[in-house]
């Protein structure tokens, strides 16, 4: 069987980075794609790779994603995540778990173990039990960072508006196509700050946080997810793909359209189906990393 160029790209979130965190942002999304790419060279799976690079930005407490995210209105770490085999179209995600420290595992778990495609909160954490996966404390997500942004939000009058995403969100994502052409994504968050507990934004969402098909494009979005959802970016982007643009161009359109159609903001990462990448936002920054001939490019 003829193997094909591997090609992969991940990203840290769509939002205003302030200047003191950049470092920080690019060194971890440079460690994921370089955990993800080692992988690919290797012959996995790209959903193998996928997984491997979220699990190290989950782990990572820059991110909101795992350790580190952004806490709920009652305090609380409530994740989500959503992973997409573009080969078969499967695809498998979590929502408001709260003792997993990698629901981006779990998520695959969901998809390869189960009959279902999304399980939520105390149902995710049995399933979660029931498959040998480690449950954790709640507190042990918790960084002292996002405890004192907490405390700032509760007497801040605009952390429900537009104008506050620009400021704080931090999903991470990952695409790649392996080398036997298959296409697979990612995504997983910790959601907004001081969301109201249950809320599910567009990361576990098929079609919206991420979206896969072998035969057209794989994408992750990250950014204000009550806009993503409205116009179903992550499939919107692979739509445009199909209807004969390159990555970077379909990426492109799909920002126009989530800012023109719904005011939405955010951005996302993609891969073609011929290998190519793309990368697109309206926020002020997105940490993203992505391999170029074998050497990492990274910026915010």
């Amino acid at each position: 069987m003829t193997t094909i160029a591997p090609s992969l790209i991940v990203h840290g979130g769509a939002w205003d980075i302030p200047d003191e965190h950049v470092e920080a942002h690019i060194a971890g999304c440079r460690q994921a794609a370089e955990v993800g790419w080692k992988l690919l060279c290797d012959g996995a799976s790209a959903l193998d790779a996928i997984e491997a690079a979220v699990r190290v930005m989950e782990d990572d407490p820059t991110y909101d994603a795992g350790r580190g995210s952004n806490l709920n209105a009652a305090g609380q770490v409530e994740l989500d995540a959503l992973i997409m085999d573009g080969a078969t179209l499967g695809a498998g995600s979590v929502a408001a778990v709260q003792r997993v420290a990698n629901p981006i595992s779990l998520a695959r778990l969901v998809m390869e173990k189960s009959e279902h495609v999304l399980l939520v909160a105390d149902g995710a954490e049995q399933f979660a039990r029931e498959h040998g996966v480690p449950i954790c404390q709640p507190q042990d997500l918790l960084v002292g960072r996002e405890l004192e942004r907490w405390k700032a939000l509760q007497a801040d009058p605009t952390w429900r508006t537009p104008q506050a995403f620009k400021a704080a969100s931090d999903t991470v994502g990952a695409v790649a196509r392996d080398v036997h052409g298959n296409i697979a994504a990612a995504t997983s968050t910790g959601g907004t700050s001081k969301k109201l507990p249950g809320r599910v934004g567009d990361s576990p969402l098929i079609g919206c946080g991420a979206y896969a098909n072998t035969c057209t494009a794989g994408v992750s979005a990250t950014g204000w997810g009550e806009s993503l959802m409205k116009v179903v970016f992550s499939k919107l982007v692979c739509d445009k793909v199909e209807q004969g643009l390159t990555a970077q161009q379909a990426i492109e359109a799909g920002v126009r359209v989530l800012a023109q159609r719904v005011g939405g903001l955010g951005g996302g990462i993609i891969i073609d189906r011929e290998g190519r990448i793309g990368f697109a936002y309206n926020t002020p920054r997105m940490a993203r990393a992505y391999i170029v001939k074998g050497d990492i490019v990274s910026d915010v």
